[in-house]
Formats: C-alpha cells, sequence, structure tokens
C-alpha cells in the first residue's frame, strides 16, 4: 500500500528544488530526494546532499547517463542537424527525469513525486504557474498518469519569493545562481558540443524569396525566427525555414514570419483525447506574451490548430502547447 505523506522529490542542488523540500517537511511529507546524475554537473551531488543533510531529507542518486543520451541527447542532435530547434527539457521530462522520479516512488511505495517547476497541479490537471516564472510549457508532455502524482510546491510563488524562503530556511544554496543552460551543455555552446560528436553540416546559402542573398556558416547555428542583420540594405530580414536537405536558409521580411495555421504531430493529450474540434490557446515557444486563442482540430496523433491571430515564426522542432484557461491540454511538435 502507498504511502500518502512520502513524496520523491526531484533533488538538483538548485534553490528550487531545496526550497520544495523544505516546504514539503513543513507540510508533514516524508521526504526522500533523488539526485540524478548526468555526469556533467559536478558541483550538482555535492549541493543536493548538502540540502538533504541541512533538511534532515534521505537523498538517493541515480546514474540517468544512458537514459538521457538515448532519450535526449541523440534526438536533441539528430532535431538540430534536420534544420529543427528541438527544446531538451520537453523531450527530457516524462520519458527521463518523471519516469525515473515515479519508478523510485514506486520502489519506496511513495504516492507521490515532485519537483521545482513553476507551475501547479489540481485534481489531476496540470497548470500555469504564476506569470512572471510559469513553467508549464515545459512540462506539456507529462503523461496523465505522471501529472495525477505530481506535487509542484512553488507554483503559488516568484522567483524572488522562493529566494526569501531559502533564507528563512537557512538552506545553503539560498544564493546560488540560476541555472537557465541545457543540463548536459552547460556551457551553452551547443554547436561545439554537437561537432565533438559528428561533423557539423558545412556553409550553404541564405536565400531570399528565391535569391541567394549571403552565405550562413552550417544550419546548426541558427533557429527560425532569427533576425540576419547585413544582408540586405533597406529592410530587416528573418529566418523563415531551415532546409537540411539542400542546405540552405530561406529569409523573409517580419510580416511573412506570421502564421494562422500551426500543426503539430505526435501530440501528447494530457486531458481525454477530444474526438471533435475544441477551442483553446495555443503558445508556440516558451514566452509569455503569445498566446492566441485558437481552434484545434485532433487529427490522428497530430493536431491543426487555427489561431484567432497570427503567430510569430513557429519553428519546426519547438513545441505547440494548448491551454484552456490555466489549464494544459497537452503538446507536441510542430512541423
Amino acid at each position: 500500500m502507498r504511502n500518502f505523506k512520502r513524496v520523491v522529490l526531484g533533488l538538483s542542488g538548485g534553490v528550487d528544488s531545496a526550497v520544495c523540500a523544505a516546504l514539503l517537511r513543513e507540510q508533514g511529507y516524508e521526504v526522500t530526494g533523488l539526485y540524478l546524475e548526468n555526469g556533467v554537473s559536478p558541483d550538482g551531488a555535492r549541493d543536493a546532499a548538502a540540502v538533504a543533510e541541512r533538511l534532515g531529507a534521505e537523498l538517493l542518486v541515480q546514474d540517468i547517463r544512458a537514459e538521457l543520451e538515448e532519450k535526449v541527447c541523440a534526438p536533441f542532435e539528430a532535431a538540430y542537424r534536420a534544420g529543427q530547434t528541438p527544446n531538451p527539457c520537453i523531450l527530457c521530462n516524462p520519458t527521463v527525469k518523471f519516469k525515473a522520479l515515479l519508478a523510485c516512488a514506486d520502489r519506496l511505495d511513495a504516492q507521490f513525486i515532485a519537483t521545482g517547476h513553476y507551475a501547479r497541479t489540481e485534481n489531476g490537471a496540470l497548470c500555469k504557474g504564476r506569470p512572471a516564472n510559469d513553467q508549464s510549457y515545459m512540462l506539456c508532455r507529462l503523461l496523465p498518469e505522471q501529472v495525477q502524482r505530481l506535487l509542484l510546491p512553488l507554483g503559488g510563488y516568484e522567483k524572488a519569493e522562493v529566494r526569501a524562503l531559502a533564507e528563512r530556511f537557512g538552506i545553503p544554496v539560498a544564493h546560488k545562481p540560476d541555472s537557465m543552460e541545457i543540463c548536459f551543455i552547460p556551457d551553452k555552446d551547443y554547436a561545439s558540443w554537437m561537432a565533438r560528436r559528428a561533423p557539423l553540416p558545412g556553409p550553404g546559402a541564405f536565400v531570399l524569396h528565391g535569391e541567394v542573398v549571403g552565405a550562413h556558416d552550417g544550419i546548426c547555428r541558427y533557429t527560425v525566427g532569427q533576425r540576419r542583420p547585413g544582408l540586405i540594405n533597406d529592410r530587416k530580414v528573418y529566418i523563415s525555414r531551415i532546409d537540411a536537405s539542400t542546405n540552405t536558409i530561406e529569409l523573409a521580411y517580419w510580416d511573412e514570419l506570421f502564421k494562422t495555421t500551426v500543426l503539430a504531430r505526435n501530440f501528447n493529450w494530457i486531458i481525454p483525447r477530444p474526438e471533435t474540434p475544441i477551442r483553446a490557446t495555443v503558445r508556440v515557444r516558451h514566452t509569455k506574451w503569445e498566446n492566441p486563442p485558437c481552434t484545434v482540430y485532433p487529427e490522428g496523433d497530430r493536431v491543426r490548430i487555427a489561431c484567432d491571430e497570427p503567430v510569430r515564426a513557429p519553428a519546426p522542432g519547438q513545441s505547440a502547447v494548448l491551454y484552456d484557461g490555466d489549464r494544459v491540454l497537452g503538446g507536441g511538435f510542430i512541423v
């Protein structure tokens, strides 16, 4: 029988998960921290151990390097080489991080898992956190059974409030800088990371309306929506499409970047899959300002999203995430 007061927390060694541990213990939960070793962050395990010791929580360590390579690193690299813009956290959360947390919880007969994401769970629904820090977009591919057992203690807080809580709890990582980079590429230079794994595609052409207007230094260094200065004198131009098959990058003017129809493949529904069109709002990137209303047409394992207002430069490989108010309905990969 599962223990409804026991929770397995993803304890990363950062301030967010540390405050989660303190809040959960304050609420009467028996907290077991699980540190996921990726072989890249030497300070993480040490800081997680310091937090666990300070709070009197058990800490377990699991090596996830093989799973991370198979489920995240290799697909991330393949997508970039195909001219897409993948989000590694969205790949990792359901297939590595939350899978490991749930497996650990099952071994310990714990009912709940928890992380330091800025989002909320309510009665089996996944919802947005406070607007300044909302990370619900990153959780769009969680499985319903993962959401059902998930606690997100930081959903009602903003980052400054969490820092203040860390001070109050006497947490040793209270002033540790936020980690914004890809966890397996800590220097943020993903092109160099890819080059160490295999040779990168070489230079090719920038094309505007069928005319070659310059040369790029490899498609893996660009993403849809980026501005490319210095190519056209009289107007700003932006990347609108990356064609890996021809090693060309197509450019467009600002007003040409906007689309009213977005297709998303391999769509993951957190709610029961609707059989008929539904109304929702959509995000096509992890930003706070773009969330237009739309009509969603389920089409097999993909959806067609007709936006009431155009969205800027939906990038293949990024995720289109649907919402009903604050509730996350699901997400799929833009094509």
